[in-house]
């Protein structure tokens, strides 16, 4: 039999976050020329450019979504047509239609969007869902032939059924019409559907190219309801919610459509007049934000008006009508609230989703189907209360098995991972709907591919696989088949079983394939970084301009600044291991101090008294009082040149051969910061402020041209320089 004994929490070792920065190469002039079109901060327009939005034309579409001309989903998705044609057909015939939904986030809010929409319009519909620990992901032939007995003349899938040739080939041969919906990679045999949307079909420059499967659930029913001529019967506003909870807790990109319609479900969520969003969100404890949309005079950004939800004629996505909102203007550098509240995507990604994905992992989905498709608030009341107490059991379930895993990683592998490369994680008695959390736990703690899995029984595993940047999660797994069951994913997450007897075998492998693709320097998080900003530079006008790039989430991550060798003033644990703490900054013999909260930062406890910060701003509402806070993501000891241009007097020259040449350097204030200046015999002279990683090279400031100054030829020319205005300041204090 297999050990049954729980492996005990063990204390770890003291450290800084094992972490890897990239920050972006900083594009001054550029982001200087944006100011005129965008009227935003260059600090602000540097975040557009990291975004790939470097031209007015681009920063238009993207600070206005809805002024982009959106093609009519008919036109786009080949197969539309025909899901109508046989929609309109059932719904008329009052022939019975079923879905065919996930326990996911989003297979669980496409499949409420669908059985509101369908109902709403008079079908006669039902739905089923696999069973995650008995089925697996899917519909599959006993589903199938469930709803062949139940009198189904129409199947729907929702969120999956791009791969599953043989269920949906035994729903053909049993008489029943099939539509897949589903958003998943295409695989080389499509199955034998009457119809097929999924947006991986489309071309990859099309705005409804990042759908998740409950936009494509979405693109359906709307259009269904505009042909069936109800889309101003007050139906698309539920459906618009049930779109923005899915897709942000599914994690699709925010980019295209999703950017476009999200940003709209975001204003409508806290006046939602769906029990079931309301229960959920009574229960979360999420506020609703003032919105702070805004008009930008002689640029692009623009109050967009706050749509209430119901289209019209035309493209149906692309035309709603309007309520007007307070417009203000910040070329006076005034930047006020509208009347609108909002959510925000981290209120569903940390508050909403994971109350629904619990139910996913280790509990029944019907509860979540049932909250969000009844309309009687006591029921939504009574499955939003079992929804938090599930919720609160999947957090213990993850912080245990978290403990455990990281035990037995500190006593048996964490010696070997340079080695390795990959860890591979098994143990009895895991729950297999939570692994993957841990999994991902693992992978931020340790910065290697994790694959962790538990036992079913004592001859076989089940597990799930998170991967970094530079290592390919399901080729990995197709270098691993042989020894593998069951196996699928993408680059950066699978799930997959095993005999027992493979393990050993399987370790090794991954260890192999792992040190094809890794390097040592790889074995870190990956932190990115947009720009760096002063401390005295955080304030609620900047934090305001920040919500122009919203909504933020995948493809359009949060903003994250850092600020070199700031120094700690007060730091204590709070809450479940969180860090809080004061930083401070000296510019211009004034102090700046801010105060900030690292999450889940117990082991790093306590920090030096000087590092440098990476972080994102937040919002803090406390008593009344709000004020913008610092969300650490990570810290590491400052390079020797910050420490130095914070100790050296400026300003401060010398001299200093280098190569057999001989230059002049001396360290100078610009602004508010310490800048290093170099000039060679020629009299050309390379800048660098600070903490920057950009410098000026040029005979003039005003036509010097931009280089990154980590080059080689650069940062050894920048060291030699440091040493010699190191030497001289010695003498100085000596």
């Amino acid at each position: 039999m297999l050990d049954q004994t729980p492996i005990a929490p063990v204390k770890t070792r003291r450290r800084l976050p094992n972490q890897r920065w990239q920050i972006y190469p900083q594009k001054i002039e550029l982001a200087q020329n944006l100011v005129e079109a965008t009227n935003l901060s260059p600090l602000v327009n540097q975040l557009l450019i990291n975004r790939g939005i470097d031209t007015p034309l681009a920063a238009q579409a993207f600070l206005d979504p809805e002024s982009v001309n959106l093609p009519s989903p008919l036109e786009e998705f080949p197969d539309l047509a025909v899901s109508l044609e046989l929609l309109q057909d059932s719904v008329t015939r009052k022939e019975k239609i079923a879905i065919c939904g996930d326990y996911d986030a989003d297979g669980m809010t496409s499949t409420a969007l669908l059985l509101r929409c369908l109902r709403w319009l008079g079908a006669e519909v039902d739905y089923a869902i696999p069973s995650r620990m008995h089925e697996g992901y899917g519909i599959n032939k006993r589903i199938v032939e469930e709803f062949k007995s139940e009198g189904v003349g129409l199947v729907l899938t929702v969120d999956n059924g791009i791969s599953a040739v043989e269920p949906i080939a035994r729903a053909r041969e049993l008489g029943l019409r099939v539509i897949v919906t589903d958003h998943h990679d295409i695989p080389q045999n499509l199955p034998p559907a009457n119809a097929i949307l999924n947006p991986k079909l489309l071309p990859e420059s099309s705005l409804y190219r990042g759908v998740a499967g409950v936009g494509v659930a979405y693109i359906l029913a709307v259009s269904l309801a505009q042909q069936l001529g109800k889309t101003n019967s007050g139906i698309i506003k539920p459906l618009l919610e049930l779109f923005t909870l899915g897709t942000i807790a599914d994690l699709a990109p925010l980019t295209g459509v999703n950017r476009r319609w999200v940003k709209r479900g975001l204003q409508e969520l806290p006046q939602s007049k769906l029990p079931g969003v309301q229960a959920l969100i009574q229960m979360s404890g999420v506020q609703s934000r003032q919105g702070t949309e805004r008009t930008l005079s002689g640029g692009f950004l623009r109050t967009s008006d706050r749509r209430n939800g119901e289209l019209l004629t035309g493209n149906i996505f692309d035309n709603f009508s309007a309520s007007p909102t307070h417009r203000v203007t910040a070329s006076s550098n005034t930047v006020s609230a509208s009347s609108a509240k909002s959510l925000k995507p981290e209120d569903i990604g940390f508050r909403l989703g994971p109350r629904i994905n619990a139910i996913g992992r280790i509990g029944d989905p019907q509860i979540v189907i049932e909250l969000l498709t009844t309309d009687d608030m006591g029921i939504a009341l009574e499955r939003a209360m079992r929804c938090e107490a599930i919720n609160l059991h999947r957090q213990q379930m993850c912080e245990q098995i978290e403990q455990e895993a990281i035990a037995l990683v500190e006593t048996e592998y964490v010696a070997s991972l340079q080695q390795n490369r990959v860890l591979v994680v098994v143990q009895p008695n895991w729950h297999h709907g939570v692994i993957g959390i841990v999994a991902s736990r693992l992978v931020e703690r340790y910065g290697v591919p994790v694959f962790i899995g538990t036992y079913e029984d004592d001859n076989h595993i089940r597990g799930s696989a998170r991967g970094i940047p530079e290592f390919h999660v399901f080729a990995a797994l197709e270098y691993c088949q042989d020894l593998l069951g069951k196996f699928g994913g993408h680059k950066a997450a699978g799930g997959f079983s095993l005999p027992a007897e493979n393990l050993a075998a399987l370790r090794s492998r991954l260890g192999k394939f792992a040190n094809q693709c890794l390097e040592l320097q790889h074995l870190k998080p990956l932190l990115k970084i947009d720009v760096q900003a002063n401390l005295n530079q955080i304030d609620r006008q900047l934090y305001q301009q920040l919500h122009a790039l919203e909504p933020c989430g995948i493809d359009n991550p949060d903003p994250v600044f850092w600020t070199p060798n700031v120094q700690v003033i007060e730091q204590q644990i709070v809450g479940k291991g969180h860090l809080k703490l004061t930083v401070a900054q000296t510019i211009d013999d004034l102090q700046f101090q801010i105060k900030a909260i690292a999450w889940r930062w117990r082991d790093y406890f306590p920090l030096p008294k000087r590092v440098d910060i990476a972080y994102k701003l937040r919002e803090n509402n406390f008593n009344g009082n709000t004020t913008i806070e610092l969300e650490l993501l990570g810290v590491r000891l400052p390079e020797r040149s910050q420490l130095f241009f914070a100790s050296a007097p400026t300003p401060i020259k010398t001299s200093f051969e280098h190569n057999q040449r001989q230059y002049t350097c001396g360290i100078y204030q610009n602004g508010s910061l310490p800048e290093l200046r170099i000039k060679n015999p020629e009299g050309k002279v390379l800048a660098v402020l600070q903490g920057h990683h950009i410098g000026l090279l040029g005979t003039h400031r005003e036509n010097a041209q931009e280089i990154d100054v980590t080059q080689p030829q650069y940062d050894s020319i920048i060291q030699a320089a440091l040493e010699a205005l190191g030497r001289l300041a010695e003498k100085l204090r000596d």
